[in-house]
């Protein structure tokens, strides 16, 4: 069993040049203009020419504009979309690209009918819910609301760093981590101890599996 990895809100060249370096299967770039880890067209691009081979490109959207994305996709060459907001299915199809639809884990919420709801999207991205707040709250939300037969296809977010990780990764099973917050010394600047600290921790408890 492999966990692959994603770091999210990367603004710099060279922290996505250390998160690849590390071991990171993909890097997340925000663009939703009230985050403090917002990135223009240029800067995304900036980071992307920087980055080996193999990594995945992600671009992080809250209920956008179509000519928004549309206009963006045109000056950098993201390989996925992730959606973090209210988008419905239409619109997330509406680009041609693959795309996470990210679930915030509200009371209630019926993950198996977000699954099908979304039936051609790549994965569900759960995150911590917070009224208000589309992503990036820091906090975990519990784990074992997740569902043992939709795990394979979630990509777990939330309040998620070195410290806890591999008790996530163990309880859940997920394809995927997603880590922001986790691993920054400030807001949108990555920590390298951080980073190398948080992969390790994936990569260590990986290993309990084979």
């Amino acid at each position: 069993m492999r966990t692959r990895i994603k770091i999210c809100g990367i603004t710099r060249p060279e922290d996505g040049i250390e998160a690849a370096r590390l071991g990171a299967d993909a890097i997340g770039l925000v663009f939703y203009d009230k985050s403090p880890r917002t990135v223009t067209p240029s800067q995304a691009a900036e980071v992307i020419a920087a980055l080996p081979a193999f990594v995945t490109t992600v671009g992080l959207f809250v209920d956008p504009e179509p000519g928004r994305v549309d206009a963006l996709l045109a000056q950098v060459p993201l390989d996925l979309i992730q959606f973090h907001g209210n988008e419905t299915p239409a619109l997330c199809r509406r680009f041609g690209r693959p795309y996470l639809k990210a679930i915030r884990m509200r009371e209630g919420v019926d993950l198996a009918a977000e699954q099908q709801r979304f039936s051609d999207a790549r994965g569900l991205l759960l995150d911590t819910y917070q009224p208000g707040i589309p992503g990036g709250t820091g906090e975990a939300f519990e784990w074992g609301r997740v569902p043992k037969g939709l795990a394979a296809s979630i990509v777990l977010a939330g309040g998620l760093g070195p410290g806890n990780v591999a008790a996530a990764i163990k309880q859940v099973k997920p394809y995927a981590v997603d880590v922001s917050g986790g691993v920054e010394a400030s807001k949108g600047i990555k920590d390298v101890a951080k980073l190398a600290a948080f992969i390790g921790e994936v990569r260590r408890v990986e290993s309990e599996f084979t």
